[in-house]
């Protein structure tokens, strides 16, 4: 890529929320900015950016501004994920589907999210196998700060994943097939593995009634 296409993706970049939701259908605001800069993607693809981020995209690469893409969903006020911690088993899913690092836990035991680090994004909400996550309204608006944070934090995650995979990981439509079959699979083990412990407490519910 030749200086001024990089300086460009770089002031479309700077001007998208960082939420890195994928709702743009690019697996984050980085590689949605490359596109937009190659005119290989319209501007109204983000629904949390709003009709404002449309309208300064469109100024910036010099094309008119058209309507959000209602195929994207529509934008909607900042929302943090909530983990139901009585509910969760521990499948680690949601720490792995988060892009920005803000759930913490271990195998087994439970998860919790971070706040100050969360997005917003929903992407932990489909592998929770159990459903005990979901999203709040907050009361403050996303800040041009917490996108430059979220921005540090998603490359901070990538280059951890790349070092963690010697090398061989892949961005862009490449990493989402291997991370979406990667989390189909851990689901399914997930699942498999929570209800054979419900097996096992009503098992021993019922022994300990048998005796009593």
């Amino acid at each position: 890529m030749d200086p001024s296409a990089a300086t460009l993706v770089e002031r479309i970049e700077a001007l998208l929320p960082q939420t890195q939701c994928r709702r743009c259908g690019y697996a984050g605001c980085g590689p949605y900015a490359r596109a937009v800069a190659r005119r290989e993607a319209p501007v109204n693809q983000c629904p949390p950016g709003g009709d404002h981020t449309v309208v300064a995209l469109a100024a910036l690469i010099r094309v008119p501004p058209v309507p959000l893409d209602p195929a994207r969903g529509s934008p909607r006020p900042l929302s943090i994920a909530h983990i139901d911690e009585a509910a969760c088993i521990g499948c680690t899913l949601c720490i792995a589907a988060c892009p920005v690092d803000a759930i913490v836990g271990a195998a087994k035991l439970m998860h919790t999210v971070l706040v100050e680090r969360c997005t917003g994004c929903e992407l932990c909400v489909p592998p929770c196998p159990v459903d005990c996550i979901t999203l709040a309204p907050v009361d403050h608006a996303w800040t041009r700060a917490d996108a430059e944070l979220a921005r540090d934090r998603f490359r901070a995650r990538a280059k951890r994943l790349e070092r963690q995979a010697g090398g061989r990981y892949v961005s862009g439509a490449g990493a989402r097939a291997s991370s979406e079959d990667t989390l189909r699979k851990r689901r399914q083990a997930a699942v498999a593995a929570a209800l054979a412990r419900a097996r096992a407490r009503r098992a021993a519910r019922s022994q300990s009634d048998s005796q009593s």
